[in-house]
């Protein structure tokens, strides 16, 4: 399987928009990273306030002449089995992140991607017998690096089961790849078409 590292001459005859130097887009890049992590949070974290804890709201005991504090309730933060105090409540996590943010953090890493020579292009990536050895053995064609990311227009059947016994290796179709995968993997396979549908989305 013959493969061609990414320039920057290739990209921009591919019509791929990158940036390719300064500090442009890195704030955008940090802003989408989190928006992406707050967004797998539930927020369906709770503890119940005094008011919730189960328990009667008699008096402990006598105000006067025990020589305690004078205290109402055992339903009191302070008391083990009371309630919680600050605690968190079931709350929404999400953050929109706009659409030329997306794009502008897009770029950012595809510039840094091709700036450090990690993104091979190939005609095409199938693999027939759908053997976890074959899918192992085009890839050390291409790449000797640990964390892989193989990402095409579309994979079929025998691709996608091929890939899933591999550790550190991952196919994912172009239209879905975010920044999240490309900084992760050291070495990134992109056929022909998942070029053009890169292209596309910085543009």
């Amino acid at each position: 399987m013959s493969a061609k590292t990414l320039t920057l001459e290739d990209a921009k005859a591919a019509n791929l928009q990158v940036v390719e130097d300064g500090e442009r887009g890195r704030q955008a890049v940090h802003d989408l990273i989190v928006a992406y992590q707050a967004n797998r949070r539930s927020g369906t974290a709770n503890t119940k306030t005094r008011g919730e804890v189960r328990g009667t709201g008699r008096k402990m005991y006598r105000q006067k002449g025990t020589g305690n504090a004078r205290h109402r309730t055992s339903k009191v933060p302070i008391y083990v089995g009371g309630g919680v105090a600050h605690g968190p409540r079931p709350r929404d996590y999400s953050k929109h992140v706009p659409k030329k943010i997306r794009k502008l953090a897009l770029q950012r890493v595809l510039g840094d991607c091709i700036a450090g020579g990690s993104i091979q292009v190939v005609e095409s990536f199938e693999i027939a017998d759908g053997k976890t050895k074959s899918f192992q053995a085009a890839v050390k064609e291409v790449t000797e690096a640990a964390k892989v990311l193989v990402v095409s227009s579309k994979f079929d059947d025998k691709t996608l089961l091929a890939h899933r016994n591999l550790p550190g290796v991952m196919c994912l179709p172009a239209h879905e790849v975010s920044i999240e995968e490309l900084i992760y993997h050291d070495s990134i396979i992109l056929t022909a078409e998942a070029l053009e549908v890169l292209a596309a989305r910085t543009n």
